[in-house]
């Protein structure tokens, strides 16, 4: 029979595959949607594709924290009730806020969400840096100093996904207008310009993602 640390393993390792494997494919398919030999339809194919795709990274980073949390406690991390009340209430607010902005774009509750998701994930960002540092400036991680060091490249990740939203306008504004049917040379040199600039963010996550595996299976406590 499988037990509870066997199943939030399995959640944990399957969060990682499709996390990574959903981005790569992301990433890809952004490439055609950018592409101005091809034909509007091809190109809108390739935008709906890869905003579908989109939204499973997105879900598996929603939860990871939280999986990653729990699993913590089976090598002896002790945390306050506050701490893990927080931190288990959190997956189903990133959730949330992360279906709302997907399937309630462009309403007024997707536009009132999409104002609040930069202030919470740099909300994220702070506050895993500052669990890093107050766990091992109390000696709380001594024993795994590794779980520390998987939190603090989880902030690393998000604040590339952060980065990534800061330079992708152009690139979503060349998508709208290709849904429109219409897309200057402009628009097409501005999308191209975009998705380079956001490259080594998304570059990134994917080097952040391999680092937590590294992290999670070699465990280093030097």
């Amino acid at each position: 029979m499988i037990d509870v640390h066997d199943l939030f393993l399995t959640l944990h390792l399957l969060l990682f595959c499709y996390w990574l494997g959903g981005d790569i494919g992301v990433f890809y398919s952004s490439g055609f949607a950018a592409d101005p030999k091809l034909s509007i339809e091809a190109r809108m194919m390739a935008a709906r594709i890869m905003l579908g795709l989109d939204l499973v990274p997105r879900l598996c980073a929603a939860v990871m924290l939280t999986v990653g949390v729990v699993l913590s406690k089976f090598v002896g991390v002790d945390y306050p009730a506050w701490q893990m009340a927080a931190v288990i209430l959190l997956a189903p607010l990133w959730l949330a806020l992360e279906l709302i902005l997907h399937f309630k774009h462009g309403t007024p509750l997707g536009k009132a969400m999409q104002k609040f998701d930069n202030p919470f994930k740099w909300a994220i960002v702070v506050g895993c840096v500052v669990s890093f540092g107050w766990s091992f400036s109390t000696g709380r991680l001594d024993a795994v100093p590794w779980v520390g060091h998987k939190i603090l490249v989880f902030a690393a990740i998000v604040f590339c996904s952060l980065m990534i939203t800061k330079t992708i306008g152009p690139y979503i504004v060349g998508i709208q207008r290709i849904a429109e049917g219409v897309i200057n040379d402009e628009e097409n040199a501005a999308m191209a310009k975009s998705l380079k600039q956001c490259k080594w963010a998304v570059l990134g996550i994917w080097a952040g993602l391999v680092i937590e595996v590294v992290l999670g299976v070699v465990k280093p406590v030097g």
